[in-house]
């Protein structure tokens, strides 16, 4: 049941959907039609589905296994938007390099930034006790206010029109595109690795090992010796690293420069698609495509529908909503309370 919820919420949120665009007044066929089939039928289309999956397989993936240990990362957008900023930053610095060098630099200056700004609410946690969910999510407001402050200041684009952009980035800061013609680059390479690379950490290695027992059973892995600390740094920089990556992909890719904005909100919808892939890595990489399907599919019945922008959120909420309450049934079994005679014999010597 644990595997086939994922599945009982999808469907629970289509039924949720017929009921909504028919009270919308839309042909709930039709919407279907165009919300989750259209988008995918052709060739662009299809690159679309894999550009938004990308940067939700990195980020899922990154939180999944911080999930697996107890780990609550909120804040992979906040760690996304610090590498797009680092990997912008030393692309700008480079600007006149052509080296075929600078491209991996840029990808790891954007792991780094991410790794750094994860290392602050991991510092908190291991020294102060504080909690990382409200560190991690606070810093992603931090985040966002850097970067605008950066795109209207120190590095806008002096010759933009006082736009708050930077300038456009060298090709050869630019991730390559994997077919002519559609806007998926080589980040996605990087995230069907990445998803390979946690699955063999999960599966094959001791500490992928340990962190899973110290989710699981915080008191047995205490038992055994195995270290909170040491835990909680490698999720989250784990996970750091990998939105930063997420980060560098955006810059590099599609957008092509730093803008006040570079996320959609990524790095909260890894949280859903962490859970509905049961923060396994196959899991995630399938749940990331569902998700990027419901960008694709919000944009397009924008367009052909004129439904609002927050359709899009909506969906995601129920499908996070559907599989929270398909796992309460899983997981605990509701019985009728009944009262015992000694507690309605004191009931009635009190009245």
């Amino acid at each position: 049941m644990m595997l086939a919820s994922p599945l009982i919420a999808a469907v629970a949120m289509l039924v949720t959907g017929a009921i909504l665009f028919y009270g919308l007044g839309q042909d709930p066929m039709h919407a279907f039609y165009v919300y989750f089939i259209k988008p995918a039928t052709t060739a662009y289309g299809i690159g679309e589905l894999l550009l938004k999956a990308t940067p939700l397989i990195l980020c899922g993936i990154g939180l999944a296994l911080g999930f697996r240990a107890n780990v609550a990362n909120i804040g992979a957008d906040g760690q996304l938007t610090i590498g797009a900023i680092t990997a912008g930053a030393v692309a700008l610095y480079f600007d006149d390099v052509e080296a075929g060098w600078l491209l991996p630099v840029v990808v790891v200056a954007g792991a780094v930034g991410g790794m750094l700004w994860a290392a602050i609410p991991a510092l908190l946690r291991t020294r102060f006790n504080t909690s990382e969910i409200l560190t991690s999510l606070m810093l992603v407001y931090v985040a966002y206010l850097l970067l605008s402050y950066l795109t209207h200041g120190p590095l806008r684009d002096p010759a933009g029109f006082n736009f708050p952009q930077s300038k456009m980035f060298h090709d050869a800061a630019m991730l390559p595109l994997l077919v002519e013609g559609l806007r998926t680059n080589a980040a996605f390479i990087l995230s069907l690795a990445a998803a390979g690379g946690a699955w063999f950490f999960c599966a094959k290695t001791f500490a992928g090992y340990r962190m899973q027992v110290s989710g699981m059973a915080p008191m047995a892995a205490a038992y055994a010796g195995f270290s909170e600390r040491r835990n909680v740094w490698a999720a989250f920089l784990i996970s750091g690293a990998l939105a930063g990556i997420a980060g560098v992909g955006e810059v590099c890719g599609p957008i092509g420069q730093l803008q006040p904005s570079v996320s959609p909100g990524y790095g909260f919808a890894a949280i859903i698609v962490a859970y509905v892939g049961r923060l396994h890595p196959l899991g995630v990489l399938l749940a990331s495509l569902l998700m990027s399907l419901l960008y694709i599919g919000g944009e397009s019945a924008q367009i052909e529908l004129g439904l609002p922008n927050a359709i899009t959120g909506l969906f995601q909420g129920l499908l996070l909503f559907y599989l929270l309450a398909a796992d309460l049934f899983i997981h605990y079994r509701f019985k009728p309370r009944m009262r015992t005679a000694p507690a309605m014999a004191a009931q009635g010597g009190v009245a």
